[in-house]
């Protein structure tokens, strides 16, 4: 099991900036690696789209919408709770959506880590 809590959405105007949080906590090998993804208004959960992630050695990946915007982190990562960071920059109107922290729906060392979501924090960019 997996506990996911995202906090630090908000309201800025387009050019701002804003950080996200996700505290991880629970199964440590089912956190390999960490994502966030967004939820654009009127759009379904199937249809969230991929942000970036972290893996358990550091490397990291964009969208090609984010690249250069964004930047996502995370600290004490062996430890039974981490913090994965996810930083904002440039934003755009279309930035706005419902950000969510996602972990697993993968197989690890050979055992399937089910997927696991943070309950969401909603950006929103005006113009």
């Amino acid at each position: 099991q997996v506990q996911l809590v995202d906090s630090g959405g908000g309201s800025v105007q387009a050019g701002g900036s804003l950080t996200l949080s996700c505290v991880a906590s629970g199964d440590i090998w089912c956190r390999d690696t960490m994502r966030w993804y967004r939820q654009g208004p009127g759009k379904s959960a199937r249809q969230r789209e991929f942000v970036a992630s972290i893996e358990d050695d550091g490397v990291t990946k964009y969208s090609d919408s984010v690249k250069g915007r964004f930047t996502i982190s995370q600290d004490n990562r062996d430890n039974a709770k981490n913090t994965v960071t996810l930083r904002l920059s440039a934003l755009k109107p279309e930035d706005t959506a419902m950000y969510y922290c996602q972990a697993g729906g993968s197989i690890v060392g050979g055992r399937y880590c089910p997927d696991f979501w943070g309950q969401g924090t909603q950006v929103t960019v005006s113009s």
